[in-house]
């Protein structure tokens, strides 16, 4: 049923001050929103939610900045939860307001990046490695050299994502050292290595789920659940798990500190905590989420998937990205300022 008009609302939408009653705006990833959540969300609570796409983290993190922009909710990952709290960008979140809040799974409650989700809730989690198509590489695909030191069969064919953190943590680790390093000698290594391995990179771009599935690629540094998508549409292409480290994430839903709609942001936290409704962002996107017993309700396969079941051969090389200093910060975006040239 469409919400009501409060008083308070009526009289300000007679006078030219309209709150947005019934709307709200959602800023997330791109092709991360599932289209049936959407439509199932607006049919039970008549609120009409307008989805704007980002690609990365210090994208969206900029346009928040930047005031003026009209959204209610951001997605941000893990280690950028802290930045738009300590920047004062979101509000803590009313969890009298959030009856489904016990749903969000133990594991993922007490996070480092925010402890007893004071301001954020799961949307979904995965990691960071590489996808290749199988019938073009045969070779071992558990190694970020599949970027770095490319093998022949991959060269000219191969993308590499445009995300500063994801590529330089990978490329840090790979060559021995720790992510966020401030190790000059590391540091060097990987800017030498990437910037050696460039001219064998056919793009830099986020297309990876539909230009791999119609076989523009032969390979991408790559997201597990785009991964998965790839792999439904071509058989051919697996996905690996680098042996010398590869990242773990989860992206969580924040609510901004100058939201316009805010109880309509409020029903859509609410809303996604329930596991059936956490299961269609995870049949959408194929990534796994944060919500006690959504597992019931996702897709059969979504249940042994290898790119989303992380196989137990391959945990213990996995980290999150911690919170970056300004000097670590400052390292990476040179290295990467130059690779963008």
């Amino acid at each position: 049923m469409k919400r009501l008009l409060t008083a308070t609302a009526f009289l300000m939408s007679t006078s030219g001050l309209a709150l947005a009653e019934g709307e709200l705006q959602l800023y997330n990833w791109g092709n991360y929103t599932s289209p049936e959540l959407l439509a199932k969300f607006e049919a039970e609570t008549g609120i009409k939610v307008t989805v704007t796409d980002y690609d990365s983290n210090d994208t969206a993190l900029a346009k928040i900045e930047a005031g003026g922009h009209g959204f209610d909710l951001v997605v941000p990952s893990a280690n950028y939860v802290p930045i738009f709290i300590e920047k004062g960008l979101v509000t803590e979140l009313d969890l009298t307001k959030l009856p489904n809040h016990g749903n969000i799974a133990p594991e993922w409650m007490n996070v480092e990046w925010d402890a007893g989700r004071k301001y954020s809730v799961p949307w979904q989690w995965g990691t960071t490695g590489v996808a290749v198509n199988t019938s073009v590489y045969s070779g071992d695909i558990n190694t970020s050299a599949i970027f770095i030191d490319v093998p022949d069969e991959l060269k000219g064919k191969i993308n590499v994502v445009p995300e500063m953190m994801d590529i330089i943590g990978l490329a840090t680790k790979y060559y021995g050292g720790e992510f966020c390093s401030e190790d000059l000698e590391v540091l060097k290594k990987v800017r030498d290595g990437l910037m050696a391995a460039k001219p064998n990179w056919i793009s830099m771009d986020y297309g990876a789920t539909e230009n791999m599935s119609n076989n523009n690629w032969a390979a991408s540094v790559n997201w597990n659940g785009s991964s998965m998508r790839v792999r439904l549409a071509n058989p051919d292409v697996a996905y690996g798990y680098p042996k010398e480290g590869y990242i773990m994430w989860m992206d969580s839903v924040m609510l901004l500190k100058d939201a316009q709609n805010v109880d309509e942001a409020y029903a859509f936290i609410d809303f996604i905590m329930k596991p059936e409704n956490a299961a269609l962002i995870s049949n959408f996107a194929r990534y796994a989420n944060g919500i006690a017993g959504s597992e019931a309700f996702m897709d059969p396969e979504m249940a042994t998937a290898p790119e989303v079941v992380i196989p137990e051969e391959h945990k213990a090389a996995g980290g999150f990205l911690p919170i970056c200093n300004e000097k670590s910060r400052e390292y990476m975006t040179a290295i990467w300022t130059e690779l963008m040239k």
